[in-house]
């Protein structure tokens, strides 16, 4: 005979659930917290810290920044040629540097780094700090009298937030010069309208919500999963590979949340 739950355990369960979530949210919350306090802290950077900082913040950009800028400049090269003659096209020539400017660098290129740096280095990063909690490291780490937060994590975090930074200026610099190529070509007789039509679109409000963003990005891409590989999963098979899942939610939630803040921004 079936046993029937009664009907005040779905409301535990969600009960149950709705507390996870949100001790899981604000674990993020305080990590993200306490890792920009270490990050402002010099004393975090003592000097047996520095080669493995300079590591990790050559291996989250050296190896693939080439790649990704060129990338990126032959993505823009096409999207703003797109852009000319569509505008063109329609008799609106002038505007059509403008839609580059606000579309490209201000709304694309901050997630495009994001997504890059996060599949390039701050997910792996994530599975390795698992992978060190699982095996023990953790546990030597503060038998040695060593903070494995600091040793471990925060030198991962500070390299993927550098490196969001980093992809985002540089492809900013090569977007901007491909635009002024396409629309003006070799010429320096464009460099007035150019500069005044970027600095009309970089207003201050503008810069203020496009820099908010892209440290809320980087925050979000190089935090959430070592919150999901550091936060306590219960045990059972699979709590790993769930959590990982979990964490890239969370850090595509964040993105799309702190995207749309942005577009409020700026445009409403």
């Amino acid at each position: 005979m079936r046993t029937v739950p009664p009907p005040s355990q779905p409301l535990r369960d969600l009960g149950r659930a709705a507390l996870r979530w949100s001790a899981q949210w604000v674990y993020i919350a305080r990590l993200a917290a306490q890792i920009m306090a270490w990050a402002l802290t010099p004393g975090s950077y003592p000097r047996a810290l520095r080669p493995v900082m300079a590591r990790h913040l050559y291996q989250s950009a050296g190896p693939s920044l080439m790649w990704y800028v060129l990338m990126f400049g032959f993505f823009s090269l096409v999207l703003v040629r797109i852009v000319v003659v569509s505008a063109a096209s329609y008799g609106l020539s002038r505007y059509a540097l403008e839609m580059v400017v606000r579309v490209l660098v201000l709304e694309l290129l901050p997630l495009a780094a994001s997504l890059f740096v996060a599949m390039r280095c701050a997910i792996p990063y994530g599975s390795e700090v698992a992978a060190m909690r699982a095996s023990g490291r953790f546990d030597a780490l503060l038998a040695q009298g060593v903070d494995p937060m600091r040793q471990e994590v925060l030198p991962r975090v500070v390299a993927g937030v550098f490196a969001v930074w980093l992809c985002t200026a540089l492809s900013a610099v090569l977007t901007l010069v491909v635009s002024y190529l396409v629309v003006y070509g070799f010429t320096p007789f464009g460099w007035d309208p150019y500069t005044r039509t970027v600095g009309q679109v970089f207003a201050p409000a503008v810069t203020l919500v496009f820099v908010v963003k892209t440290l809320l990005f980087s925050l979000a891409v190089a935090v959430v999963p070592m919150a999901a590989a550091t936060h306590p999963q219960p045990t059972g098979g699979g709590a790993a590979g769930g959590a990982e899942i979990q964490g890239l939610v969370r850090m595509f939630m964040l993105l799309l949340l702190f995207e749309a803040l942005s577009l409020l921004g700026n445009y409403y």
